[in-house]
C-alpha cells in the first residue's frame, strides 16, 4: 500500500506544490485587487488586474512542471544573461518615458519592464557561479567577478532611471554572495567600496528629482506641497489607519486621490489606510509565510545551485517588500518599488509568480530523505 501510494504521489501532476506558498502568495494578490476595487468608480485597475492574476496563477503552474537541470548550463545561462543585457540596452533606444524614468517598452495592449525578469536572472547566475565556488568564497576575485555580473544590470537599470529596481539588484547580489559566506573582512571592504560608489552616484548619477527624493527623506517636513508631498501623504494615510481602519472604500487620503499611485507604489499606505493595524498584520503574517516556505525550499534544494537560487528568490522578495514599506511608512526614500503580488501591474507580477514557479519545479528533487519524510507524514495522515 505504501509503495502504491508513493507511486500515485509522484504521479500527480503537482503533488510537488507547496500550497501554503501559492495559497499566501495568491491572498495577498487578492488583498492588493479589493484595495484597488475601491479607488476608482469604474474599476479600470481592478478590473485589468483580474486578468494579470489569472495569468499569473496560469504562469505559475505550468512554470512548476518543467524539469530546470538544462538551468544548471553554462550555455544556458551565458545566453540568458546577454539577453538581458541586450533588453536592458535596447530600452535607451526603444522605451517609453513615463513618470521621469525610461524603462519599459510600450507594446500596445501592455508594457513589459525587462528590470523585472532581470532580477530572476541575476538569480540563475549567481546560484551557478557559486554553486561551485561556494567553499573558495573567501578569495576575493570571487566576489569581485560576481560583483561585475551584477553591476552590468545594475548600471542599465540605475540610469533608465529605475532606483528601485536598482537597489533590488544590488540587494540580490549581496544577499546571495552573504549566504554563499563571504567573510567579515570582505564585508567590511564591500561596505566602504558602497559608500564610494554612493557618492560617485549622488554626483554624477542621480537626477535632480532623485536627489531631491534623498533630501526629502532626511528632512520630510521641508517642502510637503512640493518635493515630499508623496512621502507625507504617504505617511499620513497609514497612520490615519489605526487600529481598525477606515474600512474597504472609505479611504480619504486614496479614494480623494491625495495618495498618487495608489495602486502600484502605494497599495501598502493605501491598505493601511482601510485595513489599519490589524489588516497590516495580516499582511505582514502571509509575507513571513511565503518567505519562510522559501527558505525551507532552499535549505532541501538537492544541491547547491537549489539552494543559492531558492534563497536569492527570496532574498529579491523579502528586499522589494521592505523597500516599498519603508518608503511607504517614510522610513526610506521615494524609490517607485512595487510591492510583490500585491501592486498593480502584469510584469512584475508575471515575474514573481514565474519565480515561485521555478521554485517549485526544483521542489520536484528535493532531497531523497525529505521526500521519504513527506511521504512517511502522507501515509501517517491516510
Amino acid at each position: 500500500m505504501f509503495a502504491k501510494l508513493v507511486d500515485r504521489r509522484r504521479t500527480h501532476l503537482f503533488a510537488h506544490i507547496d500550497w501554503y506558498l501559492f495559497i499566501a502568495a495568491l491572498a495577498i494578490s487578492i488583498l492588493g485587487l479589493v484595495t484597488m476595487r475601491s479607488f476608482s468608480v469604474e474599476n479600470a485597475f481592478f478590473e485589468r488586474q483580474i486578468v494579470w492574476i489569472g495569468l499569473a496563477v496560469i504562469v505559475f503552474f505550468v512554470a512548476s512542471i518543467p524539469d530546470y537541470g538544462f538551468l544548471r548550463r553554462t550555455p544556458v545561462v551565458v545566453t540568458m544573461y546577454i539577453l538581458t543585457l541586450v533588453l536592458l540596452a535596447l530600452i535607451y533606444i526603444f522605451g517609453s518615458v513615463t513618470l521621469g524614468s525610461q524603462n519599459r517598452f510600450n507594446l500596445g495592449i501592455f508594457f513589459v519592464q525587462p528590470s523585472d525578469p532581470a532580477k530572476i536572472v541575476l538569480a540563475l547566475v549567481l546560484a551557478k557561479y557559486f554553486a561551485r565556488r561556494h567553499i573558495e568564497i573567501k578569495h576575493i576575485r570571487h566576489i569581485l567577478v560576481s560583483g561585475a555580473y551584477a553591476f552590468a544590470i545594475f548600471a542599465l537599470v540605475f540610469f533608465q532611471p529605475d532606483l528601485g529596481s536598482a537597489i533590488i539588484i544590488f540587494s540580490i547580489w549581496l544577499g546571495t554572495v552573504l549566504v554563499a559566506g563571504i567573510s567579515w573582512k570582505h564585508l567590511v571592504t564591500l561596505f566602504v567600496l558602497a559608500i564610494v560608489i554612493s557618492v560617485g552616484a549622488w554626483n554624477y548619477g542621480l537626477r535632480d528629482y532623485q536627489k531631491a527624493r534623498v533630501l526629502t527623506f532626511l528632512h520630510p517636513l521641508a517642502d510637503v506641497r512640493g518635493t515630499g508631498y508623496n512621502a507625507y501623504q504617504s505617511t499620513v494615510a497609514v497612520g490615519s489607519g489605526e487600529l481598525l481602519g477606515k474600512g474597504i472604500g472609505y479611504g480619504t487620503q486614496s479614494k480623494l486621490q491625495f495618495l498618487p499611485e495608489y495602486q502600484t507604489d502605494f497599495i501598502f499606505a493605501a491598505y493601511a489606510e482601510e485595513w489599519g493595524f490589524f489588516g497590516v498584520l495580516i499582511l505582514l503574517g502571509l509575507f513571513g509565510v511565503l518567505i519562510i516556505r522559501i527558505l525551507v525550499i532552499a535549505l532541501h534544494g538537492a544541491d547547491n545551485f537549489d539552494a543559492l537560487f531558492s534563497a536569492a528568490i527570496g532574498i529579491y522578495l523579502l528586499a522589494q517588500f521592505i523597500v516599498h514599506v519603508g518608503m511607504n511608512m517614510g522610513l526610506l526614500p521615494i524609490t517607485g518599488t512595487t510591492l510583490p503580488f500585491m501592486s498593480y501591474g502584469g510584469s512584475h507580477l508575471l515575474t514573481e509568480y514565474l519565480a515561485l514557479g521555478i521554485l517549485m519545479g526544483l521542489r520536484r528533487h528535493a532531497r531523497p530523505t525529505i521526500q521519504a519524510r513527506d511521504e512517511t507524514e502522507l501515509v501517517g495522515a491516510v
